[in-house]
């Protein structure tokens, strides 16, 4: 089956029971056994649930992939993946992370004696200097999150099994839709469903997917184990997001191209990040591992103080000042402030996160509408 197709119907059929066509909603904390240990398939619900197993066949099958495994939020999916190693383990991550991994990491997992070393990912050669014995796995985004770097996940699979070190992909930006990290050879994929793939910014969830059959038995008993489970009625509305996530991300990168090329050629605009424009220096390999330039633009006005992008971001009324994105209304936001107040100043600067950066989310409204909602705002 094509993609738009399997994003409807894999891992879901018809209730066997009453024949209804939407997955139910499996409210349910046991499930009853016929003899001590001979059960239908499900013995407790922190350790499986049938609409939870939907929604993990379901992503795996939009990653072209063999297993998911879903969890409470992106953060707690991160966390399972950190708790595969070990004190003294060391781990190279891109430079451009969304806040709360950076947080996991440097203030939660370095107190345990992990290690981590941020690099500009979008060079290779950083990433292989950065690598040593003790180095388990590189973290990548691509695009980043916020400035919207790309990174040759060819190349990093290339370097990973060189040196024999795991590599995760946190493809929330891209979505299945765009790019299929497993497929170029990824150990993991993960997700924030919260955001495209729920798409309706009325869910919370996170997603890990592989191939591998050891990984998938290892982070399955951590999920069990750990608990950081979404609940049946948090994978019914992910499931219902799945559905339409072929049409709406064509909706936002038609958008989200228009307004990138838009605010490029506005003189009111300094500096504009989106993959989509050939001035994009990751451009090329945006083309070559994504269908489309994803629905996430980031930008910096002429007047580069943050006190007037802050001004800026106060005045839109269609684009909503939110933390998030991914859903179908459109969202603005000054990262410094927002999603990537926890990230240190300095770090933030060496990474090139500008304190005037404002990021977009975009949504599937009316592009003039869009249009004439920013540039008032911009003034």
């Amino acid at each position: 089956m094509k993609f738009s197709t399997r994003a409807i119907h894999a891992g879901q059929t018809p209730d066997p029971t009453t024949g209804a066509i939407m997955t139910p909603v499996y409210l349910t904390s046991t499930y009853v056994q016929q003899n001590p240990g001979i059960h239908l398939g499900y013995e407790y619900s922190r350790t499986g649930n049938p609409t939870r197993t939907a929604l993990e066949q379901n992503l795996a099958s939009l990653e072209d992939a063999s297993h998911g495994l879903c969890f409470a939020s992106g953060l707690a999916a991160t966390d399972a993946v950190l708790k595969l190693f070990q004190s003294g383990d060391h781990v190279v991550a891109g430079d451009d992370l969304y806040g709360g991994t950076h947080r996991l990491f440097t203030q939660i997992f370095q107190k345990f004696g992990m290690q981590f070393d941020f690099v500009d990912a979008t060079d290779p050669q950083r990433v292989v200097d950065a690598i040593g014995e003790s180095t388990r796995m590189v973290w990548i985004e691509t695009p980043t999150n916020p400035l919207l770097k790309i990174t040759d996940i060819a190349e990093m699979v290339r370097i990973c099994r060189e040196k024999s070190i795991l590599l995760v992909v946190d493809n929330t930006f891209a979505t299945p839709c765009l790019q299929q990290p497993i497929s170029m050879g990824a150990d993991i994929v993960l997700h924030s469903t919260t955001k495209y793939l729920g798409g309706h910014s009325d869910v919370v969830g996170g997603a890990l997917i592989t191939s591998d059959d050891d990984l998938r038995d290892r982070l399955a008993f951590i999920q069990n184990a750990a608990g950081a489970i979404p609940g049946p009625l948090d994978c019914f509305l992910t499931l219902r997001g799945t559905k339409t996530l072929d049409v709406r991300m064509e909706r936002h990168c038609k958008n989200a191209e228009q307004i990138a090329q838009w605010l490029q050629d506005d003189p009111r605009i300094s500096t504009v990040y989106y993959p989509g424009l050939e001035s994009h220096p990751g451009h090329e390999i945006a083309c070559r591992q994504m269908s489309a330039a994803g629905g996430m633009v980031s930008f910096v006005l002429v007047d580069e103080s943050e006190s007037h992008a802050r001004e800026m971001v106060s005045r839109t009324n269609i684009f909503k000042l939110a933390e998030s994105l991914g859903g179908v209304e459109s969202l603005i936001e000054h990262p410094i402030s927002m999603t990537h107040g926890a990230i240190p100043a300095e770090v933030r600067q060496k990474a090139g996160l500008s304190d005037a950066l404002i990021r977009l989310s975009v949504g599937i409204e009316d592009l003039e509408d869009l249009k004439e909602d920013l540039d008032a705002a911009i003034g």
